[in-house]
């Protein structure tokens, strides 16, 4: 009896050291640090800091928008985007380096931590504003009706009911014809594009009735291809464009700012404005 009184210890003894010895490895192994959905968005800094602690400030943009931005002869991002965006980077003491994309994937790009900030026309609007912060605005574009030279049917947004309509896709032109056209004209056809030269070509080709955007960024495209378009009726809005950053992200938003100030007062502005419109700047 006290042998099998023995045994029976000997097994509770070891089966409560395993139970202990289990606790302790679970209890020596720390929880993993909670990762940030944002790189941006890393503690124990922040997005002006970073910037300039690596010297070049990341812009992304499409570089298929001239005269806003493109690629030249020389295979470098060029125009008013890109000149702009050089002035902002020379104040905040640092280089501009550009990554262009599809303009449908830069604000979550963006989001994801892939650009420190965004000069790509991207309009600034209440919706964007509860994922991304803007600077002040940079550009004013006033949006238009462009149709075939030989269409007359067209005059108005109120001709789109029956049409196709294109547009470029991820824009706030987009937005605005589903938004606020569709419910107030009736049923048509929106097309997207990812470039809006092939927007122009189809409509050239009748492929589509009318397409919307500003003059500033068809004319030239319209004048390289001599494509045999034109603008119908008074402007449908005017649009605001400004630097898109990462959300809460104060001190970038506030040097991004304080620059746009310097380079309007110093006349910069009107500079770039009349080298890639010919006008000079009008807000």
């Amino acid at each position: 009896m006290k042998k099998k009184t023995s045994i029976l210890s000997s097994i509770l003894i070891m089966a409560l050291t395993l139970i202990l010895a289990a606790c302790g490895n679970n209890a020596a192994k720390p929880n993993p640090p909670a990762q940030s959905g944002n790189p941006n968005q890393a503690a124990g800094g922040n997005s002006l800091e970073r910037i300039k602690s690596k010297g070049k400030m990341t812009i992304g943009l499409m570089g298929t928008y001239a005269p806003y931005n493109f690629v030249n002869e020389n295979n470098e991002v060029d125009g008013y985007d890109a000149d702009f965006s050089k002035e902002i980077a020379k104040r905040l003491g640092v280089e501009a380096e550009f990554v262009t994309g599809e303009f449908s994937g830069l604000i979550e790009g963006l989001k994801q931590g892939k650009f420190d900030a965004l000069v790509s026309q991207v309009t600034i609007t209440d919706e964007r504003k509860q994922s991304i912060d803007f600077s002040e605005p940079y550009v004013k574009n006033d949006v238009s009706i462009i149709v075939k030279e030989s269409n007359n049917n067209i005059q108005s947004v109120e001709d789109f009911k029956g049409k196709k309509v294109g547009v470029a896709l991820g824009t706030n032109d987009e937005a605005y014809l589903r938004d606020e056209v569709l419910p107030k004209v009736g049923t048509f056809e929106i097309v997207t594009y990812n470039d809006n030269l092939n927007a122009l070509m189809d409509l050239n080709n009748k492929r589509i009735d009318a397409t919307i955007n500003n003059v500033f960024a068809l004319k030239p495209l319209i004048e390289k291809n001599n494509l045999k378009l034109k603008t119908v009726g008074k402007p449908l809005k005017s649009d605001y464009a400004g630097v898109a950053m990462p959300k809460n992200s104060p001190e970038l938003k506030d040097a991004v700012d304080q620059a746009l100030k310097e380079i309007k007062e110093d006349g910069t502005l009107k500079t770039l404005y009349n080298k890639w419109f010919g006008v000079d700047p009008n807000f």
